[in-house]
């Protein structure tokens, strides 16, 4: 994915890195390319300001920080540096080259069964490893799995828990990660603690998504998806029989009948060859369409990975390096690696085991997943579309392209003074109500609830920009505006008087993606407030001063409408907030 210029907001040097482009943004920060003091380039992820005056967040990023160094490199995007007591806490990681599985499932569709297998082995054996060293991913999906041209990457991995576990950041209906891959008990704590096991349930759904096109568990919104998931057994039609079975276990809804990540490896590796195959469920029936090649021979320097198993048990886990010398020196290198003596540390989770075993464990994890990029799944990527693999954004999903460069739904512009009933109306319910007097729009909320206005029903994509007066009657008032919304999606803007804050709102689910304290709002005094898209990304300015930034390109949320409103911080009191002069453009 091509980089984009700096903004002129952003640093141009993190301690001795040099900031070059912008690879992507999230709800966390912002990753940069960079350029370390030996020229080499590096990925510096750039932690937001509302997160670095967090003293919480700060502990918490330093620990998860201390874990993912512990993380063997061949299956992460390696931790080169970090200072989370900068004024801007920054991690700076190995910069990736190489698509995402999101991206490379979206550009060529379903994977074949070998090269399915592959994927599935090298990330069974990114999480054997990241577990080892007591860390649970907790994000794990197609976007945060890189296709290097060595070998399947692992990336973003433990440092959501340091904005999980920091409540001033969370509240109900907010989650940490995407839901589309969240196992049960990430969303209903009744189901159990969350474990390693909620990681498999991920994998699960990565592996299935990867063979098939669509994900396990799919509703309309992510609330209908997450109640899938809770009750429905997963969708595995077109995933190939060779891995059914296993990606089924894996969505277990009871995370005690889950594999652990060792298991799935140990399991994997012990598959046969995987054929390309159609399967219904829940009674799958396999149709052969290719003549598996011979396990028994090597072609063009490639191993079967049950053959490199089998041979090197065969000849001594102990054995020189050598004894796979076809597959490189790098082999080499990672088997000394994982044969160090490793220190005792209990695992995470219900089961309580030593890393004693470990070693000759990832020989075999690391043999698998070698042999798993010798079978050329990213450089048939790049030679079968054409074109040079992609550059994947480190630690945070890179930014999608902007909504206006597919969708032309533009709505008229209009602007509404706000003085009478006209495109927008009065109305009433338990919640709150909305009101025309002292020619402005009174929005009111009832204890601590949210109340939406009855608005127009223009529809617009693309650039736009949204231009509103508007007086918080007390503290504990806060504004609301809805822009590309339909229904339970969209985006929104809350405005209060000591935060401003932009949500990525997905049925139940808020995901921050933009938040400050630096502006004020006073209560009982108007303000000009502004929001302007453009090319995917949205500058909120209060008179006329920018106050927060953040990226709106979500594909899924490229049009929709403009609403206004009100929420209660305080249940104490009745909250209200009046709007007048509101000027909305598309383009």
């Amino acid at each position: 994915m091509a980089s984009r210029p700096l903004r002129p907001g952003d640093p141009r040097r993190l301690g001795d890195y040099q900031l070059l482009a912008r690879l992507g943004e999230g709800g966390m920060g912002t990753v940069f390319l960079g350029r370390d003091p030996d020229g080499q380039p590096v990925a510096v992820k750039a932690i937001k300001p509302e997160f670095a005056g967090d003293e919480e967040f700060r502990a918490r990023f330093r620990s998860e920080v201390n874990r993912a160094r512990e993380v063997p490199s061949f299956c992460t995007a390696a931790v080169l540096a970090a200072d989370p007591d900068s004024e801007t806490p920054y991690l700076v990681v190995e910069y990736v080259d190489g698509p995402s599985l999101q991206e490379m499932v979206h550009e060529r569709g379903p994977m074949s069964p070998g090269d399915l297998h592959s994927v599935a082995v090298g990330v069974a054996a990114a999480l054997t490893a990241i577990h080892g060293v007591g860390v649970i991913h907790r994000d794990l999906k197609p976007a945060n799995v890189l296709l290097s041209l060595g070998l399947p990457k692992v990336i973003d991995f433990g440092i959501a828990r340091a904005l999980e576990g920091t409540t001033q950041h969370t509240r109900p209906g907010r989650f940490v990660g995407t839901v589309d891959y969240m196992a049960p008990e990430r969303l209903d704590s009744s189901v159990g603690l969350v474990t390693p096991a909620a990681d498999i349930f991920a994998w699960g759904a990565v592996i299935a998504f990867a063979g098939t096109g669509h994900i396990p568990f799919q509703g309309d919104t992510p609330m209908a998806t997450a109640a899938q998931i809770l009750t429905r057994p997963p969708d595995l039609y077109g995933l190939p029989a060779s891995l059914t079975e296993l990606v089924a276990q894996a969505l277990d809804k009871d995370p005690r009948k889950r594999p652990t990540a060792n298991e799935l490896l140990q399991r994997l590796l012990l598959v046969a060859t995987p054929k390309l195959i159609t399967v219904d469920t829940p009674s799958p029936i396999a149709a052969d369409v290719r003549t598996p090649v011979p396990r028994d021979r090597r072609e063009n320097g490639r191993f079967d990975a049950r053959d490199l198993l089998e041979q090197i048990i065969a000849e001594n886990p102990a054995a020189s390096p050598y004894a796979v010398a076809p597959m490189s020196r790098s082999v080499e290198r990672q088997l000394n690696k994982v044969r160090r003596p490793q220190p005792t540390r209990p695992r995470v989770g219900t089961r309580t085991r030593t890393r004693s075993r470990t070693p000759r464990r990832l020989i075999y994890a690391v043999a698998a997943v070698l042999l798993a990029s010798a079978t050329g799944v990213t450089l048939a990527y790049a030679q079968n579309t054409g074109k040079e693999p992609s550059v994947a954004a480190t630690q945070l999903a890179p930014e999608s392209a902007p909504a206006s460069a597919s969708v032309k739904l533009l709505g008229p512009s209009f602007s509404d003074p706000l003085r009478e009933p006209g495109r927008f109306q009065e109305s009433t319910s338990e919640a709150g109500r909305c009101t025309f007097r002292d020619a402005r729009l009174h929005a009111q909320a009832t204890g601590r609830s949210t109340y939406q206005c009855h608005g127009p029903t223009d529809a617009f994509a693309g650039d736009q920009s949204i231009a509103v007066n508007l007086t918080l009657a007390g503290a504990g008032s806060c504004a609301m505006i809805w822009f590309r919304h339909l229904d339970t999606r969209g985006y929104q803007l809350t405005a209060c008087a000591e935060v401003l804050e932009l949500e990525e709102l997905n049925g139940a689910v808020l995901t921050s993606i933009g938040r400050t304290s630096a502006v004020a709002l006073a209560p009982g005094t108007p303000h000009n407030l502004s929001i302007v898209i453009s090319g995917g990304h949205a500058t909120v300015s209060v008179d006329d001063k920018p106050a927060v930034q953040a990226a709106v390109a979500d594909p899924n949320l490229a049009s929709g409408r403009v609403q206004l409103g009100v929420t209660n911080t305080d249940k104490a009191k009745n909250a209200e907030v009046s709007f007048a002069n509101l000027d909305v453009r598309a383009g």
